[in-house]
């Protein structure tokens, strides 16, 4: 990254410095950034702004006054615990008696979305910063919901489509295949399924919420242009494989396997209020 962005930078004449800081989103200090006055300051995060919503749920569980009465609240403790006797099937149709009920996780109402202290601070904190743009990549699927099934089910057809678009354009004998099937969307399956709380880190989450949850925080979306658009189509097609689509939906762009919508592209900007 830091190659590219440095040529780029001297092809344009634009004095540019690469400053690599490594740290979980939730242990950033924002600070550790060095943005000086007058800087234009661009941020990109990549498939990682999710991982916030695991401590906003734990933190949700602790606080809700009907956790200890809920009859869900301990639903995975007893899966758990019987792990040994009840198969996976058992577990669902265990599960499809919450599916039901009601939850502040898969709501789309703003007052769901303000209840997330930890995503919301981190944003305020990216807001002050007046960054000149702002771009978020992230999965585009459900996979922060309530119930066990409904986690499956989506898990399901999103990595079904991530594993035909390997079939149809990786070698099976690939090494590298190997390694991201196995070290990448093995364990983001496992994360999703088999983790609660603060372990479960992939709680991806829709476009739609995310643009949401962005304008409450005081960010406005930047509409791509026609020439980006074309841009993009033009980086895909010269890949040379057929199946991968790009379609724009509310200003941005959703980076498709045939049909089914894998990736969300957004770009933003720090919103002044008069």
């Amino acid at each position: 990254m830091a190659l590219r962005l440095t040529e780029e930078a001297e092809k344009l004449d634009i004095p540019f410095q690469f400053n690599p800081i490594v740290s979980k989103l939730e242990n950033l200090d924002l600070e550790n950034l060095r943005v000086k006055t007058g800087e234009a300051l661009a941020i990109s995060s990549v498939l990682q702004l999710h991982t916030l919503l695991a401590m906003d749920d734990e933190m949700h569980r602790r606080n809700s006054p009907s956790g200890s009465k809920n009859p869900n609240s301990n639903h995975f403790q007893r899966v758990q615990i019987n792990q040994n006797r009840r198969t996976l099937g058992d577990w669902l149709e265990r599960d499809v008696v919450n599916a039901y009920s009601s939850s502040p996780d898969s709501a789309l109402s703003p007052l769901s979305l303000a209840a997330s202290p930890k995503m919301g601070s981190f944003l305020n904190a990216l807001r002050s910063l007046s960054p000149k743009l702002m771009v978020i990549t992230e999965q585009e699927s459900n996979h922060n919901g309530f119930t066990l099934m409904e986690r499956v089910t989506e898990a399901l057809n999103f990595y079904a489509a991530l594993f035909d678009c390997l079939e149809s354009t990786v070698s099976r004998v690939s090494l590298e295949r190997h390694k991201v099937e196995k070290m990448l969307f093995g364990e983001e399956i496992k994360n999703i399924i088999a983790c609660e709380g603060t372990d479960r880190k992939e709680r991806h989450e829709k476009l739609e919420k995310w643009i949401l949850r962005l304008e409450l925080a005081g960010f406005g979306i930047i509409p791509l242009s026609y020439h980006g658009r074309l841009q993009a189509n033009r980086f895909l097609q010269s890949y040379g494989y057929d199946g991968y689509k790009i379609k724009e939906e509310n200003g941005c762009l959703v980076i498709c396997w045939q049909d089914r919508p894998l990736f969300s592209v957004s770009a933003w900007k720090f919103r002044r209020y008069d």
